[in-house]
């Protein structure tokens, strides 16, 4: 048994596509998590990020907007280590990128970030317009990774993958 897990769903819910992490975090708050489990939202990333992806929990989730090139609605599930270096601001559409605030996090508190680290991407296409205009394919993939992430949470700890 783990000491739980940590689940840290990021985006503006203001925006587009980016208002995804937003949309699974208020999905995942109205469901019945397991005992251990903590939810957290930011609505920004960056170092701040830092305080709510530090704690006891044994797995960490990352849930966000993505733009890996895949079609828009493309839900990817990552080991952290296995995801894509396309430089600051790739994996996050905010000031410094999510990828590089863990490897920050990793070498400045090794023993307080969790073990096991995995995203919950949903690809998107749409950060510059408001949240009205999110992309059909990515408000479509919300419902199906909520319940990805769920049965993460009610299964014996392993990786996302």
């Amino acid at each position: 048994m783990t000491a739980g897990a940590v689940v840290v769903c990021v985006g503006n819910e203001l925006v587009a596509d980016d208002a995804v992490g937003y949309e699974i975090y208020r999905r995942l708050a109205d469901s019945p998590l397991p005992p251990g489990t903590v939810l957290r939202y930011a609505a920004v990333g960056g170092l701040a990020l830092l305080d709510y992806l530090t704690g006891t929990e044994s797995a960490l989730i990352v849930v966000d907007a993505v733009q890996f090139g895949a079609p828009a609605g493309t839900i990817h599930r990552l080991p952290w280590d296995e995801l894509p270096d396309f430089g600051a601001g790739a994996i996050s559409a905010h000031f410094i990128g999510l990828k590089e605030t863990v490897d920050i996090g990793r070498l400045l508190y090794p023993e307080r970030l969790p073990a096991t680290i995995t995203l919950v991407g949903i690809e998107g296409r749409c950060f510059d317009r408001p949240r009205d205009c999110m992309s059909p394919e990515v408000a479509a993939a919300i419902d199906p990774a909520v319940a990805c992430i769920e049965d993460y949470l009610h299964a014996s700890p392993r990786s996302l993958t």
